[in-house]
């Protein structure tokens, strides 16, 4: 909650505070980076960090027992019923909210998603997990089509299916630290009991030495990384039908998710020995291919 000492142009030490926190946390794809035009950047910074702000309340260590509290205090700036916040990320967040004229629902869904990582640790279905994406990760779409004018609910659907394909990725790749260390496990239940893989067995698996195999991992993690491809094939338009650097940023998106899901496959599917993560000389790589495709 603390935040650096705003000099006499609060608005734009606002913006800034914005953009240090995208240089702050490990991401799989752009973030208000350069790629994005300069009027831009900053309305995107703003949003990042509400949602990353808001999400490390549900994550870190540092706010436990505290996180419902802090995200709800959160809801009541975003709504303006408890005064005017004086916090930077809301005096940006704020601005941009006026200028870009985004809907305030999109940033509620998405406190929504952080209260639900704090409430719920399992999920029965696949459809629950996907009403999960719906409030965690749509919104965020959603949110920089609308920063750069694009309302179409036709852009708006494909992005939500991008937008679900990263958060699934993203869990796949996280999830010897979800279920080892905060015990939350985003892998569907019925899917585990259909593949006959227990929690039980993935607790041990995750104990044991290197080299050895749990059976029904395999065909359970290809399951889920052939899901999350079919949204990324479903989403893959939309970069073709938008103009300027947000083509390019969205091509690098897509990029930076389809190589965690790679990264998966050659690993035999087994992201609990070793966490798929993107390195700078591969992100420079896929850079040159969202340039040159």
């Amino acid at each position: 909650m603390n935040a650096r000492r705003l000099d006499h142009h609060p608005l734009r030490e606002a913006y800034r505070y914005c953009e240090w926190i995208t240089t702050r946390h490990y991401e799989n794809f752009p973030v208000a980076s350069w790629l994005l035009p300069a009027s831009k950047r900053p309305h995107v910074a703003a949003v990042y960090a509400f949602a990353r702000s808001a999400d490390d309340f549900s994550d870190e260590e540092k706010y436990r027992g505290r996180s419902l509290e802090l995200l709800n205090q959160w809801r009541e700036w975003l709504k303006g019923s408890d005064g005017v916040p004086s916090h930077p990320i809301f005096l940006a967040l704020a601005d941009t909210i006026r200028e870009c004229r985004l809907p305030v629902q999109l940033l509620d869904d998405l406190l929504t998603a952080f209260t639900m990582d704090v409430t719920k640790r399992r999920y029965a279905t696949w459809e629950e997990l996907l009403t999960y994406c719906r409030y965690s990760a749509n919104p965020v779409g959603r949110l920089v089509l609308t920063i750069f004018g694009i309302e179409d609910p036709k852009l708006h659907r494909l992005s939500d299916a991008i937008c679900t394909g990263l958060q699934l990725a993203n869990h796949w790749q996280d999830l010897a630290i979800d279920f080892g260390e905060k015990d939350r496990l985003y892998i569907p239940q019925d899917l585990m009991k259909k593949f006959g893989v227990a929690e039980s067995d993935l607790a041990r698996f995750l104990k044991t030495s290197q080299g050895q195999t749990l059976e029904g991992l395999t065909p359970l993690m290809e399951e889920l990384v052939v899901r999350a491809e079919a949204l990324f094939a479903e989403g893959e338009p939309l970069p073709e039908k938008v103009r300027g650097r947000l083509r390019l940023e969205l091509k690098l998106t897509l990029l930076g998710g389809r190589e965690i899901l790679n990264q998966i496959q050659a690993a035999g599917y087994d992201p609990f020995r070793r966490r798929p993560v993107i390195s700078t000389a591969k992100k420079l790589n896929l850079l040159a291919q969202a340039l040159f495709s």
